[in-house]
């Protein structure tokens, strides 16, 4: 920069004498190669073989653009039977074994539960596709039981409901046949999931995520990050800064902001600047806390209900998990690779931590 500025005051110098234009084009040449010098010093930092904390310093539009078609948006729907009892049932969980306890059920109600998240396609071959995803995201449990509680709000052993799941279906939109996938392999423990399906209606291969997987390990504070995802249904793309890199074993956490939608979203980083993109983590988890709020009985057609005017009806507890922005946790990637490459039957090449490509 002083460089810079005693050539700037050099050639305005030279202007205002009214000089020769030879001079100040000498001068205009000595300041371009100043530039060139400062540009050329300063980058060549990138290769240090670390990831980069600094913004991309040129465009990876293109290379974005091409990682995102691999980027699913997967839809998950539960289905419940359930069977309500009155308290005077005295329905407890040994009867539920010895009994008929449909016939003591009050009512019979049939429900649903849904979720959403991300999924990124990372294997596609005769027409056998596998996706990557968090498993919270299809994790509904197969029975639930709720209890009476007595009037100081102590649960009681007394059933109140108890729900079945009799289907469930995990479905991506754009794929063929309803774009329904099957469980392949999964780990609640480790929080992730492999779905996929071999399709038969018509020749399917879509794109494949083929950049590296890199090391959480190698993470550092403020390395620079993007995320893709599929925040309320729509695919975004955001960006952030990492903390605490392996504060857990092969985990980090980043301060970008999310809603609903980004699990399982991809995180990448850049090693020696652009296009060198890896893989170092999926998004796992973003803080939150339960809330219950109650809700009226809503019915199609139904007109909305005026605040002007009591409520009568039946009344539900909906359970709500408020998001905390901008603490998120994520999965490192050897912790992925750990998991992919110990079902060598679903992806016979496994994934490699290295700047080859993954199959």
């Amino acid at each position: 920069y002083l460089i810079r500025f005693v050539v700037e005051n050099f050639l305005w110098f030279f202007m205002y004498r009214k000089l020769s234009l030879a001079a100040i084009i000498l001068g205009m040449l000595i300041l371009q190669s100043c530039s060139s010098m400062i540009y050329d010093s300063a980058y060549p930092a990138l290769k240090d073989g670390r990831y980069d904390s600094e913004f991309p310093y040129r465009s990876s539009s293109d290379q974005l653009e091409k990682i995102s078609t691999t980027i699913k948006l997967l839809n998950c729907i539960a289905f419940y039977t359930s069977y309500i009892f009155d308290e005077s049932a005295k329905l407890t969980n040994y009867d539920l074994d010895n009994i008929d306890y449909t016939k003591k059920a009050l009512t019979l109600v049939h429900s649903n539960r849904t979720a959403s998240g991300t999924a990124t396609v990372i294997y596609s071959l005769n027409n056998k596709v596998v996706v990557l995803s968090t498993a919270h995201i299809i994790d509904f449990p197969d029975t639930i039981i709720s209890y009476f509680q007595t009037p100081e709000g102590k649960s009681t052993n007394l059933i109140q409901s108890i729900s079945y799941k009799t289907k469930q279906t995990n479905y991506i939109p754009d794929f063929p046949e309803g774009g329904e996938l099957d469980i392949l392999a999964k780990d609640s423990a480790k929080d992730l999931v492999l779905l996929g399906k071999t399709y038969t209606s018509e020749p399917f291969n879509p794109s494949v995520f083929s950049y590296p997987f890199g090391k959480a390990d190698d993470l550092e504070w403020g390395t620079f990050i993007y995320v893709f995802g599929y925040p309320l249904n729509q695919k975004m793309l955001t960006k952030g800064i990492v903390s605490n890199p392996n504060k857990e074993r092969h985990t980090f956490y980043v301060d970008a902001v999310f809603n609903k939608g980004f699990s399982g979203g991809i995180v990448l980083a850049i090693r020696d600047g652009v296009p060198n993109f890896e893989l170092v983590g999926l998004i796992k988890s973003v803080p939150g806390e339960f809330e219950f709020t109650l809700r009226p009985e809503f019915k199609p057609g139904e007109a909305d209900y005026s605040p002007l005017i009591p409520y009568q009806g039946i009344v539900y507890v909906d359970k709500n998990q408020p998001m905390r922005l901008g603490v998120t946790k994520v999965i490192g990637a050897e912790t992925i690779i750990e998991f992919i490459n110990s079902y060598q039957s679903i992806i016979p090449a496994g994934i490699k931590n290295d700047k080859t490509e993954s199959k």
